[in-house]
C-alpha cells in the first residue's frame, strides 16, 4: 500500500497539489495580510465587508420576524420568535429551489420568485432577516448590494442590485403594501449570531462563524477602530466583519486547480472556494482522476471505466470514501471489478484532495482566530460556530481540521478554540438580526 500511496503523492506533487507541501505558517501570514489590506480599503482578495451588526443587543420576547435563507442550492423561509426562555420558535417553514440554480433567470424573475416564496407569511411581520449567502456590500441601513454570484448561480442581472430594496418592491407588486425593513446578512454572520445566543453562558472570548458547504466563507468580530476604510464608526464599539474568505487568491494553486478553474462559470473568481467547498470538490476530484488516467496511474480497464463517468459531485466522493467497495456511487461502480491497486489508487487520490481541503480550512480558521486577538486563555477560548454539509458530512474532514488547528493554532500560537454546531443556525441568526437592527 505504501508503494501506491507514494505513487499518488508523487503525482500530486508534480502538479502542485500535495497538502504536505503547504506551509501553514506562511499561508496564515498571507491570509492575515489580505485581511489587513481589506480592512484598510486597499486592494485585497478579501472584501472584509462591515456588516454594521453588533453582537450585544437584547432580543425582544415573542415578537415574530420573517426569516429568509438564500443558500447555494435551496431557498428556505419561515417565521421565528423567541419565547420567555430565549428559545427560538421556528414556524411556517418551507424550502424551495434557489432561483438561478437550474437555469438562468432575469432580475425581475429572481425577485418575483423570492416574493412568491414568502407570500403566505408576508403579513406576519414588517421585519425581515434575510440570510443572503453571496458577497454583498452592506450599507448602514443594513441593505446589501450584490457584488457577485458564486456557487454557479445564473442570475447575472441581479449583480449590482440592492437586495432588500428589490425584494420590498417585488412584495409590493404582489400586493403587500406595508414597508418592510429588510436586514441583509451573510450565512456566516447568522451562524455567528446564533452561536453567541445559544452559548451565551459558556464564557467564550469571541466568536467566529464558518460555513463550509456548497460554498465557503468566514466572519469574526472586529474592533471598529481597525476598520479604517469605513467612516464615522464609533471606535469603542465592535461589529461583525464578513471576510468573504472564499475569494482568497494568495494560496498557491496547483496546475490541476488552475485548469479545473478554467472549466467553471467564473474562472479566476473565488479560487480558494474552488479548492475546498462542496460545489467544487467532487468535480475537482473527477478532473484530477482524468489527469491521473492520462499519466497512467490506473490500469487500462479501470481507466476506461473511470473515463466513462459523466459527473461526480462531493456526495459521490464522500460515498466512495465511506464505502469504497460498494457500487452505490459512480467511482465504486466503475471499479467494482477492478484490481486492488486501482481501487487503492483512487481512494488515496480522492482522500489526499480531501486532506488538503481540511488543511486549507484550518489555515482559514487559524488566521481568523489570530486576527480576532482572542482565545489566549484556555478557559475562555474562541468559539468557532461551524455549519455546512462538507464540514460535517465529508468523511474525516472535520477531524482533520481539528488536527491541524491543534497542531498549529494551539501548540504553536497558544490560541485556544472550541468548535460548536447550532441547529437551524442561519434561520435563528437571521431572526436575531431582523429583530435587533
Amino acid at each position: 500500500m505504501k508503494q501506491v500511496l507514494d505513487k499518488v503523492i508523487d503525482f500530486l506533487k508534480s502538479f502542485g497539489m500535495y497538502h504536505g507541501d503547504i506551509d501553514i505558517d506562511e499561508a496564515c501570514r498571507l491570509f492575515l495580510d489580505e485581511m489587513d489590506k481589506g480592512l484598510a480599503g486597499q486592494k485585497s482578495s478579501f472584501e472584509m465587508i462591515p456588516t454594521y451588526i453588533e453582537t450585544d443587543k437584547d432580543i425582544p420576547v415573542n415578537e415574530p420576524v420573517i426569516v429568509m435563507d438564500a443558500g447555494g442550492t435551496n431557498f428556505r423561509s419561515a417565521t421565528c420568535r423567541f419565547d420567555e426562555k430565549g428559545e427560538p420558535v421556528i414556524e411556517n417553514f418551507k424550502m424551495n429551489s434557489m432561483p438561478g440554480i437550474k437555469s438562468p433567470v432575469t432580475k425581475e424573475k429572481f425577485f418575483e420568485l423570492l416574493a412568491g416564496y414568502v407570500q403566505e407569511i408576508a403579513d406576519v411581520s414588517s421585519n425581515i432577516g434575510f440570510c443572503f449567502s453571496y458577497p454583498c456590500e452592506i450599507y448602514p441601513n443594513k441593505d446589501g448590494r450584490l457584488i457577485l454570484f458564486s456557487k454557479e448561480i445564473k442570475a447575472d442581472e441581479v449583480v449590482g442590485q440592492m437586495i432588500g430594496e428589490n425584494l420590498v418592491a417585488a412584495l409590493k407588486a404582489a400586493g403587500f403594501e406595508d414597508d418592510k425593513h429588510v436586514v441583509i446578512l451573510n450565512d456566516t454572520v447568522t451562524t455567528l449570531l446564533a452561536g453567541r445566543a445559544v452559548f451565551a453562558e459558556r464564557g467564550f472570548d469571541s466568536y467566529i462563524g464558518l460555513i463550509l458547504g456548497t460554498g465557503t466563507n468566514c466572519c469574526y468580530i472586529e474592533q471598529n477602530k481597525n476598520i479604517t476604510k469605513a467612516k464615522d464608526l464609533d471606535p469603542v464599539k465592535r461589529q461583525i466583519i464578513n471576510i468573504e474568505s472564499g475569494g482568497f487568491d494568495k494560496m498557491p494553486r496547483g496546475k490541476i486547480d488552475i485548469d479545473f478553474d478554467n472549466t467553471t462559470k467564473h474562472p479566476g473568481v473565488y479560487s480558494f472556494e474552488k479548492m475546498i467547498s462542496g460545489a467544487y470538490l467532487g468535480p475537482l476530484c473527477k478532473y484530477a482522476v482524468g489527469i491521473a488516467i492520462d499519466k497512467s496511474l490506473f490500469s487500462q480497464q479501470a481507466a476506461k471505466k473511470l473515463s466513462a463517468i459523466e459527473k461526480i459531485d462531493t456526495k459521490d466522493v464522500n460515498d466512495f470514501l465511506t464505502y469504497p467497495r460498494q457500487a452505490n456511487n459512480p467511482f465504486g461502480s466503475a471499479l467494482a471489478k477492478a484490481n486492488e491497486e486501482d481501487m487503492t489508487t483512487l481512494y488515496y487520490l480522492t482522500d489526499q484532495i480531501v486532506e488538503r481541503a481540511a488543511k486549507l480550512t484550518a489555515i482559514n480558521l487559524a488566521s481568523v482566530a489570530i486576527k480576532s486577538q482572542s482565545g489566549t486563555d484556555p478557559s475562555s477560548p474562541v468559539c468557532i460556530v461551524a455549519e455546512g454539509s462538507v464540514f460535517y458530512g465529508l468523511k474525516s474532514l472535520n477531524k482533520r481540521v481539528e488536527y491541524y488547528l491543534t497542531e498549529y493554532l494551539e501548540k504553536q500560537k497558544s490560541r485556544y478554540y472550541e468548535i460548536v454546531n447550532v441547529d437551524n443556525a442561519t434561520l435563528i441568526g437571521a431572526a436575531i438580526a431582523g429583530l435587533t437592527n
